[in-house]
Formats: C-alpha cells, structure tokens, sequence
C-alpha cells in the first residue's frame, strides 16, 4: 500500500510539472497563445481588421502598380529603325520644269536608326529631331524644313523597327521575345497571348510584371477573374510567366492529414479545412485553429505586431480563428491561403483530460498487478485459498 502511494504521489507531481510525457499531434493551445516558445512568434487573431490588412497586400498586379491609364501613344525613340519618304506636288526640289518625262516626284531616304542625338537626317532637311516623338509629328517636322525648298512637299514616316518602344514576354509562354507596342494599347492577357499563351496549367500559373524599377505579382487567375489587374502593357515592360503548384499542410485534430494541392488559383482558409475534411468531431477544439505564415515587415506592423523584438524582413506569425463563433466562418472564407501556409487544429480540453485518465487507469492497473499477484500467492501457500467451482445450469433435458 505504502508503495502504491509513494507512486501514485511522484506520479501526479509529474503530470503537474508538465504535460509531456501525453501522447499528442502538436502544441495545444495554451502553449501556443501563451507564446512561450524558443522560437519568437506573433498571435494574431482573425478580426475583420485583419481580413482588410490582407487583403489589401494579396499578391496582385493593381495593388503594386496602380496604371488605370488607357493606349499609350507610340513615339520613336534611340535606335528605331525609320524609313522616310517625301513628296512634292509639281516640278520643283525633285521635278524640274525642263524634263520631258518625269522620273517621279518623290524620294525614299534609306532606312536608318535614330542617333544617341535623336536625331534623322533627311536630304534637304537636314537633321530632324525624331527621339520622343510620333511617326506624324516627324512627319510635319520634315514638311516644315522643306517648305522653302520644295513645292507642297508631303513626307511619310514608318517606323521599320521597334527596337525601344516593346515589351518582353519571357517565361512558360510558347513563344518568349520582344514583341513591338501596339499603338492601339494592349493588355497583359493580350501580351501572353502573343507570346502563344500559357504552357502550363493556369491555376498553376504566375505573372510577374517588372515597370520602371517597381515589380508587382499576381496569380494568372487574377488577370481573368480581377480585371483591375489586366493593365494595359507599356513600351519596356518585361512580362514573366513562371509555374508554382500551390500546397498546403494541414495537422492536429483534422480529418485528414498531409500536404494538399490548391487545385485552383484562389482557396480560401475555409476551403482548405474542407480539403482535409473538416475538423475532427471526437478530438478538435473549434475554438483553437491556427495557421502558420511568415509575413512581411510592413504586414506585420500594420497587424498590430510589435516587430522590434523580431529579425530580418520575414515575421512568424500564427493566425487564430476561433470557429466556435458563427461569424468565424465569414472570417476563413475571406482568408486567402498562401503557398506553404500550414494549418494546425489543436485538440480540445476534454480530450487532454480523458487521455489523462487513461493513462491514470493504465497505472494504477500496472501497479496493483504486483500486489495482487503477491496476494494470491501468499493465500495458495498458506492453504487459505478459496476455490470457487461454477456448475453449468441444467436446462431440464
């Protein structure tokens, strides 16, 4: 008896002291909202402030470059390739009054590309400033500098070769390169459509849109299903198309447990937790599920998270949602997952306690056998044993 107690007392001292000889999937949910951790993290808890701070810095193209502007005019820039052609309505610069038969009334100056000065040459002319402008404000530049040499010339401009004024599309697209800017303005799906499209699958698929220094991504499903983010493509815009399939890991008191694919481009908090088949009826605390992100910086601190305790440009932060609230499901179905997101659904207390009990029940059993054991053995050797003989109940036959 003396042993059972000294036991049963370095037992429960134990249990008190901590939790960690219980089996279990992961921290519970103390552990986590009390942050005492060797590895420092943010709590934030899913409110609809939160929902707007996410929203607002979702991987899209209009968030990162705001260009609501419609077609862009063309103009010629260095390096261009131009041809020029002028024309004058009677004899005059090219016609002489005196010719019998008239050769023509017009010359084509061979092509030739724009200088670092900016600047064409045409016979007559002279120097024509070409750098910045369009084909028909070159065109009345030449006209003007011939008016006193020329009867009512006329002057047409083609641009031959676009060697500035294009965009590139690199990446998973079936046909990369430089493609001229059309006059008429095109979008981005336009731009990849002249690149032959997408090679990959397009839930799988991300656009990266690099501007002057600034550099913005998006899902190629936004481009589609978010027209804000369908810009209208500038002359020196590099557009590249890369493949990510999209995962995430679900464990804890989830149905299901493992690495998930997205299968679409967009899924939500909400949907994920479906694709591991919800939360476990026998084990999950609804109150207690968390997903696991490193944010930026400027996320972080617009969260409410004081960063000044946390290094590098990455912070770990643990999102909370509490599902045992109606309104938390609003809450997760406006969550938007991101690549590698984990959740983790902690179990609830009730099932602490039972695994407690059991495994209180396991040790007392283990300790008593010893006992018991030793008790009958003395009984045997004393001849004070009890045999007790069942007779089969005789049924009349």
């Amino acid at each position: 008896m003396h042993f059972r107690l000294v036991f049963l007392t370095a037992l429960i001292s134990s249990l008190v002291g901590g939790c960690g000889i219980m089996p279990v999937a992961g921290p519970q949910s103390w552990d986590i909202t009390s942050g005492q951790s060797e590895f420092p993290y943010a709590l934030v808890r899913l409110r609809p402030e939160t929902m707007k701070v996410l929203a607002a810095h979702a991987p899209r193209i209009a968030g990162r470059i705001a260009d609501r502007r419609g077609p862009q005019r063309v103009v010629v820039e260095i390096g261009d390739i131009l041809g020029v052609t002028v024309y004058e309505t009677g004899a005059g610069l090219f016609v002489q009054n005196d010719l019998g038969v008239r050769p023509g009334n017009f010359f084509t100056v061979p092509p030739q590309a724009v200088g670092p000065d900016g600047n064409i040459t045409v016979p007559s002319a002279g120097p024509i400033q070409a750098k910045g402008h369009t084909t028909a404000e070159i065109e009345s530049e030449i006209v003007a500098a011939l008016k006193k040499r020329s009867l009512e010339p006329n002057a047409v401009v083609t641009l031959l070769e676009q060697r500035s004024s294009a965009f590139t599309v690199l990446g998973d697209v079936r046909a990369a390169g430089r493609y001229p800017a059309n006059a008429g303005g095109e979008h981005l799906l336009e731009a990849i459509g002249r690149a032959g499209g997408l090679l990959g699958a397009g839930n799988e698929s991300w656009v990266v849109l690099e501007r002057s220094g600034k550099k913005a991504v998006a899902p190629f499903g936004a481009l589609i299903d978010e027209p804000a983010n369908n810009i209208y493509v500038r002359p020196r815009d590099m557009i590249y198309v890369y493949r990510e399939p999209q995962t995430f890991l679900a464990f804890g008191a989830s149905g299901r447990q493992g690495q998930f694919p997205f299968e679409a481009w967009r899924v939500s908090m909400s949907e994920a937790i479906a694709k591991a088949t919800g939360l476990s009826d026998q084990l999950a605390d609804p109150a207690s599920v968390f997903l696991y992100r490193g944010e930026t910086r400027e996320v972080a601190e617009q969260l409410g998270v004081d960063i000044s305790r946390f290094e590098g440009p990455v912070i770990p932060i643990i999102y909370q949602a509490d599902l045992r609230d109606a309104g938390g499901y609003f809450l997760t179905s406006s969550f938007e997952m991101r690549n590698k997101d984990v959740i983790y659904i902690s179990n609830a207390a009730s099932v602490e306690s039972t695994k407690f009990l059991t495994f209180v029940r396991t040790i007392v059993a283990t300790a008593q056998d010893p006992v018991s054991l030793a008790n009958s053995a003395k009984a045997l050797s004393s001849g004070t044993a009890t045999t007790i003989v069942t007779q089969p109940i005789s049924t009349g036959h």
